[in-house]
């Protein structure tokens, strides 16, 4: 019997590998190092490119059913509560990046994965089975877990995260990059929402050191809000309750509608950002990584689930296109993927110090330029990115 693929992480990158690896005819084996298969967080916003991922993966309908589809991409000043332009996500978007722009709760988009993985006969989900390391050698992997299990592979895919441990032992770069801003988070019943802000969009608020996001979820029965103040955070955070007062703290400065937003949230959590600088070597041998491990990025473009999907069906393609060769498919996969993350990763630094947070002249010729902007504009500097790889040089 062919030896499984391994997979460390049972999150959105590490399922969407499986599911992309068993379409292609490979059996895969899921290690997760949670007690159960589950995601922490809360709306998460996803691209045509997203959508041309589903489809690839054969969840495309499911998805499209549970997302809300959007009407537009709003920038408010946080100062004057003034627009200051939107994309216009209808027909002629759709049109051009043949797919829809939506929003979904991570957790609803998590089990749709799920469901996929476990209707399929050729992926195993293992639970309280952390990879913290690995060995290799011509033929295959060797997995070392924490409880000393060791698991034999063809090939090892990390999929474990901003803090893997699979890439601790590849790269061995230390700790992420610490980016200075903290992002609170809360998702509150559509009914406490200002009635004069249940737009279908989503929406950000761009403002000194700051800038709020929220838009509808889970078919408009609650709102996503997240919030984000450049405070210079020395440390990293992942879900810590935190108090409303804490969150207001960063937001006495805007305009009293931006601020009303945030005496909505209710049960509040801190993230203090991460990510890292691109790196080439993802790859070992038969060892490589994905999303997050491999290139994770901050959250300002809203690609970070996006770039794992994509991710997974290229190196499903890879290893397919190589007859299972694993080595140099997870080299063609690299390379594939290395150039269009980066962008990504450094294009998401540049949005949160440049868009979303400046202030006064820097600012102002910020909405001068983003508000000069056609429609059509719009969608040509967003080619790069929603129409997927194959447009990345436009």
């Amino acid at each position: 019997m062919t030896e499984p693929i391994l997979v460390a992480g049972g999150g959105i990158g590490g399922l969407a590998t499986a599911l992309a690896l068993s379409r292609q005819g490979f059996a895969v084996t899921v290690l997760e190092k949670a007690a159960t298969m589950g995601e922490v967080g809360a709306g998460i916003q996803l691209g045509p490119n997203a959508f041309h991922a589903f489809d690839e993966l054969g969840i495309g309908e499911t998805a499209r059913a549970m997302a809300i589809q959007i009407d537009r991409l709003r920038l408010m000043d946080a100062l004057t509560a003034e627009e200051i332009c939107h994309i216009d996500l209808g027909a002629p978007f759709r049109s051009r990046f043949g797919a829809p722009y939506a929003v979904i709760h991570r957790g609803d988009l998590h089990g749709v994965f799920l469901q996929g993985c476990r209707g399929s006969e050729s992926i195993t989900l293992r639970t309280s089975a952390e990879v913290v390391g690995y060995e290799q050698d011509s033929s295959g992997v060797t997995a070392h877990l924490a409880d000393g299990t060791r698991l034999r592979g063809r090939a090892l895919i990390g999929a474990d995260g901003l803090w893997s441990k699979v890439r601790r032992q590849l790269v061995g770069d230390g700790a992420p990059r610490i980016s200075g801003h903290s992002t609170y988070r809360s998702v509150i019943p559509t009914e406490q929402m200002p009635e004069a802000l249940r737009w279908n969009a989503a929406t950000l608020w761009a403002g000194p050191k700051c800038h709020i996001v929220h838009y509808p979820l889970q078919g408009w029965k609650a709102f996503n809000l997240v919030v984000t103040y450049h405070n210079d955070a020395p440390e990293p955070v992942a879900g810590k309750p935190v108090s409303a007062e804490e969150v207001l703290a960063g937001f006495g400065h805007v305009h009293p509608l931006a601020r009303s937003i945030i005496h909505q949230g209710r049960d509040w959590k801190l993230w203090v950002l991460c990510d890292r600088d691109p790196v080439s070597n993802w790859v070992e041998g038969r060892v490589a990584l994905l999303g997050d491990a491999a290139h994770p990025t901050l959250q300002y473009l809203a690609q970070g689930a996006c770039m794992a999907m994509e991710d997974a069906v290229c190196l499903a393609r890879q290893v397919a296109a190589h007859g299972g060769d694993v080595a140099p498919a997870l080299t063609a996969y690299r390379d594939a993927r290395l150039l269009r993350t980066a962008r990504v990763q450094l294009q998401s630094r540049a949005v949160g110090d440049h868009i979303y947070h400046p202030a006064g002249p820097h600012a102002a010729l910020r909405n001068s330029i983003m508000a000069a902007k056609t429609q059509v504009e719009w969608q040509d500097t967003l080619a790069w990115l929603y129409g997927g790889p194959q447009e990345e040089t436009r």
